[in-house]
């Protein structure tokens, strides 16, 4: 191309300062090395978070006034991550690349500024305020009869009748998540409400009681529930993942309060997944089954009829599978020990099943297989999967098998996620403006090393994957690549994904990391989206930063409530490799206490410790061992 002009945004690591003419060069993850000029009109800055504090600690401000000569003297160094946004410009047989906007991501130390002990407690506190300043207003009047799935671009409700189960669920676990962060008790009393909305209106227990199955949704204006889906792929069948996620906010307020009724639901609804999802014959869990029949063979259910996909197989690990186990491990009585095995032996099946049959046998193909026949043929005529890999789905894989290898121990799910993690920053990752892209072609047709099925926009919840992955790869290995990886994650994040005009973050981003508003992807509250994957991110990014990073002792809050049925609560906060993290002082009801066992991250409250509150309020402190180093 002779003659060509487009706007630019790379990140990556300063290489040289050159200020005879006002350039620098940054190196990318591709390779690429950019030219990168600067002059009067170059703004730097630095990352903001949502509390929109000036971070600047330079010498001198943002926007200062001097020579372009002495800013890039003040602001640029050696060996830091820089963004650069600007016009490229090619002109015959040159180019140049001229900045306009430097992001910056370093404090006055030099570290990054994400990696302080507050920006993820900061974050979490604006989401979970903007949530329920959206839904309810200001206080604590958490009228869930009010809650809608559907928010505007601004965060305002919209005329849509319809709540969604899986949604409110979604929302409850970020509350529960704000809750376990900050010990802020607006957080609690609304995920308390939420929980017994989500029972009291979704829930319809079989007629021997033996299960629970939750309605899709709740049309408030006919006061009608819906159990079949009405969304798309799924629409009039009962899909496996929407009952999962219907978990998701239960398990996490339970993690909080170990209340008995949460119990229950939680474990009537894993007796629906085993009695009516189950393939006990060729192993796994179908996608979907007839809400008239409850099987997963009739004919009614056209493509999706005796099918298995990932999200049937590996969304039970994160949505509730191992905080339940995490709440309930070595909890005395017969009730928790059976809950326990039956959740060990789906966890290990699900990893098995992930192990041994999504990855493509073909080297060549980086990504894993999502879709199954009955059988376990890969299934490549799928509606829109076809034969496509979702970026996401292979980055989850690999932090869910990190955690699950932290938990078993058995080589091959580390070995495959560190597989996927070295090939998806190749196949995954815009290596020269950051960030995760969404569907590609498993095989690509265009002759390039990526085939995009639609665009390459990075969707809002493919960045979490792929931040988690390698934070927690890091922690597992000690391998200094992966978390590169995940701070230029993370500062793709901060830096492109915050909403700082209306709360919230956005659901896609361009490739440049500009925001995408158009259509349902403009919405801040939807069928695809609701209070759950940023608020895992700000959680498991807070304590994976603060155990294998900065390794700074952080709080985590509990609520345990009268009526449950164990007097010892289980803290541990992940499933972490074993020495990385240890367990502190703890403090109920604002006392110092010494009812703890440190060895098994557990904490037994005392009647007398209940004698004056209807729930116990306890304070875990965590401290990462600075001694541990990963096994590799």
């Amino acid at each position: 191309m002779k003659n060509f002009t487009h706007s630019l945004m790379i990140l990556g690591i300063i290489k040289e300062v050159n200020l005879n003419n006002l350039s620098m060069k940054v190196l990318c993850r591709s390779g690429d090395t950019f030219d990168v000029f600067v002059g009067e009109e170059t703004y730097y800055k630095f990352i903001r978070n949502f509390d929109m504090l000036d971070r600047d600690r330079t010498e001198v401000k943002s926007g200062y006034t001097g020579s372009p000569k002495d800013k890039l003297r003040r602001y640029i160094k050696k060996d830091i991550l820089v963004s650069a946004y600007g016009i490229h410009q090619i002109h015959d047989d040159k180019t140049r690349f001229d900045a306009r906007e430097i992001t910056l991501f370093y404090n006055k130390s030099g570290d990054y500024l994400f990696e302080e002990t507050h920006w993820w407690l900061t974050q979490v506190t604006a989401l979970a305020d903007r949530w329920l300043l959206n839904l309810f207003g200001q206080g604590y009047n958490f009228d869930f009869s009010n809650y809608q799935t559907n928010l505007s671009f601004i965060g305002s409700p919209t005329s849509s009748p319809i709540q969604e189960c899986a949604t409110l669920s979604r929302l409850i676990y970020g509350l529960s998540s704000a809750y376990l962060m900050t010990g802020n008790e607006r957080y609690y009393q609304a995920a308390r409400k939420g929980v017994e909305y989500q029972r009291d209106t979704f829930r319809t227990e079989s007629h021997d009681s033996s299960f629970v199955i939750w309605s899709h949704a709740y049309d408030k204006d006919s006061g009608q529930k819906i159990l079949p889906s009405r969304f798309g792929d799924d629409y009039n069948a009962i899909p496996l993942y929407e009952q999962i996620y219907a978990l998701a906010g239960l398990t996490q307020f339970y993690r909080i309060t170990n209340d008995w009724e949460t119990l229950e639901d939680i474990r009537r609804t894993i007796n629906l997944f085993n009695m009516r999802f189950l393939d006990n014959d060729l192993r796994g869990y179908f996608s979907h089954i007839d809400y008239d029949t409850f099987r997963a063979d009739t004919k009614a259910l056209g493509d999706n009829r005796n099918k298995k996909n990932w999200n049937s197989i590996g969304d039970h690990t994160p949505a509730y599978l191992l905080n339940l186990m995490l709440a309930i491990e070595s909890l005395p009585g017969k009730q928790f020990s059976e809950l326990y095995k039956k959740c060990y032996e789906m966890q290990v099946e699900a990893a098995e099943l992930i192990a041994d049959k999504f990855p493509d046998p073909n080297p060549d193909i980086p990504y894993v297989q999502e879709r199954f026949l009955r059988d376990w043929t890969p299934d490549k005529t799928y509606k829109w999967q076809q034969n496509r890999a979702v970026v996401g789905h292979n980055l989850k894989i690999a932090w869910n098998l990190t955690r699950v290898h932290n938990l078993l121990g058995v080589p091959k799910y580390i070995e495959l996620a560190k597989k996927l993690g070295d090939s998806m920053q190749i196949y995954g990752l815009d290596q020269v403006r950051g960030g995760w892209f969404d569907v590609v072609e498993r095989e690509p047709k265009n002759n390039m090393a990526i085939d995009f099925t639609w665009h390459n926009r990075k969707a809002w919840w493919q960045q979490e994957q792929g931040i988690l992955a390698y934070l927690v790869l890091y922690g597992s290995t000690g391998n200094s690549n992966y978390l590169q990886l995940a701070r230029e994650s993370i500062a793709f994040w901060n830096m492109a994904y915050l909403d700082f005009d209306y709360g919230g973050v956005y659901f896609d981003v361009t490739d440049d990391g500009l925001p995408y508003t158009k259509e349902v992807r403009a919405m801040k509250g939807s069928h695809s989206k609701s209070g759950y994957h940023v608020f895992e991110l700000n959680f498991l990014a807070q304590l994976y930063i603060r155990t294998f990073v900065s390794k700074t002792p952080f709080r985590l809050y509990f609520k345990p409530c009268k009526g449950r049925h164990n007097d010892i609560i289980n803290v541990m906060p992940d499933y972490l490799p074993k020495g990385s993290l240890l367990m502190g002082d703890v403090y109920v009801n604002g006392q110092k206490y010494d009812q703890i066992n440190k060895n098994n991250f557990q904490v037994q409250i005392k009647d007398s410790d209940e004698e004056k509150y209807d729930c116990t309020e306890v304070a875990v402190e965590f401290v990462p061992n600075k001694d541990y180093e990963p096994a590799g």
